[in-house]
């Protein structure tokens, strides 16, 4: 089986109030998104990384990833789901549609070996899913004034993160018909479950953060740290 990653990166990351996108800020030593996809490119059978940037990116051609040659930009759109088709689109000229594709956030440099080949073994068994953590917090639901309104029952939730893995074909088809239909894509599990697929939870770890704010930062370098040098 062949496996490939796409990275959605065309966003500002505005919420880090720094004057560079997200993926760019330096963390233990190189820029976020180098980690992203050489963690990904560092496991065993991901034989390419699809990347959706901004259209006028001056930053990108700096990074070590951009100089890879397993690795392929492209323009991304105006919401994250419209970067990831267009990266889908550009990497079914490239490969089958039975192939597997695994989309990443950038912002996510801590994500593990032993957690992507936990995932990968799912294509063992003909299916997709994602890496996430079950919730063990209480639940609560607000207004917008930030009243509780409500207790949720955290019995079978889960924190969904990224990587998600399907089948390159399936998953096209999924979101291309999804956004098509209008409707409110927040990840590639959700488009896999309008289009009538079940993915499954895959328990990964809480290190997988997702970089949103400055002080994600710090943690970033903590767990990074942590884990063999890419």
């Amino acid at each position: 089986m062949s496996f490939h990653a796409v990275i959605p990166a065309a966003g500002i990351g505005a919420r880090m109030g720094a004057n560079l996108p997200k993926q760019y800020l330096s963390v233990c030593g190189k820029p976020v998104i180098d980690w992203s996809i050489q963690a990904l490119l560092n496991q065993p059978g991901i034989e390419s990384a699809t990347v959706a940037l901004a259209a006028e990116d001056p930053i990108w051609p700096t990074t070590k990833s951009a100089a890879d040659p397993r690795v392929r930009r492209v323009t991304g759109g105006e919401e994250r789901s419209h970067s990831v088709l267009n990266a889908l689109d550009a990497l079914l000229l490239h490969a089958a549609e039975g192939d597997w594709v695994l989309v990443h956030d950038a912002a996510r440099p801590c994500v593990r070996q032993q957690d992507l080949a936990r995932l990968i073994r799912l294509a063992e068994q003909g299916t997709g899913g994602l890496l996430g953590v079950p919730v063990h917090d209480t639940m609560k639901r607000a207004d917008d004034q930030g009243r509780i309104l409500e207790t949720v029952d955290r019995v079978g939730l889960w924190h969904a993160q990224t990587p998600q893995m399907f089948p390159l074909g399936v998953l096209h088809k999924a979101l291309k018909g999804a956004l098509a239909a209008g409707v409110a894509i927040t990840d590639e599990a959700s488009a896999m479950e309008w289009a009538g697929h079940s993915p499954r939870m895959v328990e990964g770890a809480s290190s997988n953060i997702k970089i949103t704010r400055p002080a994600d930062l710090q943690l970033a370098a903590f767990y990074l740290a942590e884990q063999t040098p890419v």
